[in-house]
């Protein structure tokens, strides 16, 4: 198979190979002991994987789509997703200019607190694709951390009551890789978002200190930094892996994909023979050892790294053949991977079903329901479109695209940027469809 990069091989010393593993099964097992199957605390779900484990939902939709639980007009610009905990919602938003965290009423909507994140939204000259945040809180033990699109991060308990917050550019030196646009060093914003992983807050900052740190999550205080990993953040937000048995933490860089330990040393990196052209925001998917990306701005296309584990080195290369990899780009609506395939919306093809291994397409399907964004719960596959908001459910199947009921949002933003588009991700807990274009955010009963 032809090789679209080169493989860096990272040796590990045995002590910090036992080390890693021990911490391993620590932090595996901090996070699995406060998940609940039915909430949707951080970005793209439980596992970081746009799943959802609910059952019980419905199989297909009535005419019209299913009950419209409730719509508000209150949240504000950005692509912040909502995350659901219990019975409350929280995102973010730029409202009367300032970027606010705040927490809502899952039954009704209904504000119940918010935060000041910063006195002014996200937003530069030139700028068509939109102000405010564009990250999505976590929540975990009680606490919501939520990044603003200039860098601040705040941590405050789930009452609304502010714990601490770091400035990730002018404390930590942070950087954005401004590739597509934007100012230097600050890019679009800060997009990515925090992954809590046992005591640690794990936070691409990018920069010359090292492109992922970990800060403690009670207090904010930094505990380490990836002084090998040394390059400017990405959109992709950062993900929790366990490959060959040890604990790691895997981002998508302007050059590759990479993987640090969690002490923050470096595992392995797989470097393309050139870096990516445009933005990368797609979050990459991982299967046991094997780690799939997609880009889809700079027409890129799409990769599968395969990541071994020599005696005591990692090593990471492509084993994804170069026509394949043409057969999916994915711009920033995400993917999922069921039963050995990957589904998700690819540039100028329209909605795909591919092979994960041979990187084969099984089927492809464009203009029944517009490119979008796409998560699964129950077998379903529910895919939302970016500019009419069309919303489709589709039966799992590398077979066939299935369409099992659809509708468009009855209304849509009138306060886009030009350039903007419905691109925050759908999000479903406790038996709701959360969807949001801007400062409109509804919730559909769907079970």
């Amino acid at each position: 198979m032809s090789r679209a990069g080169r493989k860096l091989v990272v040796a590990c010393q045995p002590e910090s190979r036992q080390l890693t593993k021990l911490l391993s099964l620590f932090l595996l097992g901090s996070v699995l002991a406060t998940a609940k199957a039915d909430d949707w605390a951080q970005f793209q779900g439980p596992n970081r994987d746009s799943q959802s484990a609910e059952t019980g939902l419905l199989q297909e939709w009535p005419e019209g789509g299913p009950k419209l639980a409730w719509k508000i007009n209150t949240v504000g610009l950005g692509y912040s997703c909502p995350v659901v905990v219990g019975d409350r919602i929280y995102t973010m938003g730029a409202r009367d200019g300032k970027s606010e965290l705040f927490a809502l009423n899952a039954a009704d909507g209904s504000e119940i607190w918010s935060i000041v994140l910063n006195e002014k939204p996200f937003d530069f000259k030139a700028n068509a694709w939109g102000k405010g945040p564009r990250a999505t809180p976590t929540v975990s033990d009680g606490m919501v951390y939520a990044l603003a699109a200039d860098g601040i991060l705040v941590c405050a308990n789930v009452d609304g009551q502010e714990k601490w917050r770091v400035n990730l550019q002018n404390d930590l030196g942070g950087e954005v890789n401004p590739v597509g646009g934007g100012p230097k060093v600050f890019g679009w914003g800060f997009c990515w978002s925090p992954l809590v992983d046992g005591n640690q807050l794990i936070c691409m900052a990018g920069g010359k200190q090292g492109l992922l740190l970990a800060l403690d999550k009670k207090t904010g205080e930094v505990l380490w930094r990836s002084a090998e990993l040394a390059e400017s953040a990405t959109y992709a937000s950062p993900l929790k892996a366990m490959i060959h048995g040890y604990a790691q933490y895997v981002v998508l860089t302007q050059n590759g994909v990479a993987s640090v330990s969690p002490e923050g040393k470096l595992l392995w990196y797989y470097k393309r023979k050139r870096p990516f052209d445009d933005v990368v925001i797609p979050t990459p998917v991982i299967s046991g050892n094997k780690v799939y990306l997609s880009d889809g701005w700079g027409g890129a296309g799409c990769d599968l790294i395969e990541v071994k584990l020599d005696g005591d080195s990692f090593s990471a290369e492509s084993i994804m053949g170069r026509s394949a990899a043409r057969n999916m780009k994915n711009k920033q609506g995400g993917f999922v991977l069921l039963d050995g395939h990957i589904y998700g919306c690819s540039d100028r093809r329209g909605w795909v079903c591919q092979n994960l291994e041979s990187g084969k397409i099984a089927w492809y399907k464009k203009g029944e329901i517009e490119d979008g964004s796409i998560i699964y719960a129950d077998n379903r596959l529910y895919v939302f479109g970016e500019i009419e908001c069309q919303v489709g459910l589709l039966e799992v199947s590398a077979e066939q695209f299935s369409l099992k009921g659809s509708f468009t949002l009855p209304e849509i933003s009138e306060k886009r940027a030009p350039s903007g588009r419905a691109w925050t991700h759908p999000v479903i807990a406790n038996g709701r469809l959360y969807l949001r274009d801007q400062e409109l955010l509804y919730s559909y009963e769907i079970k």
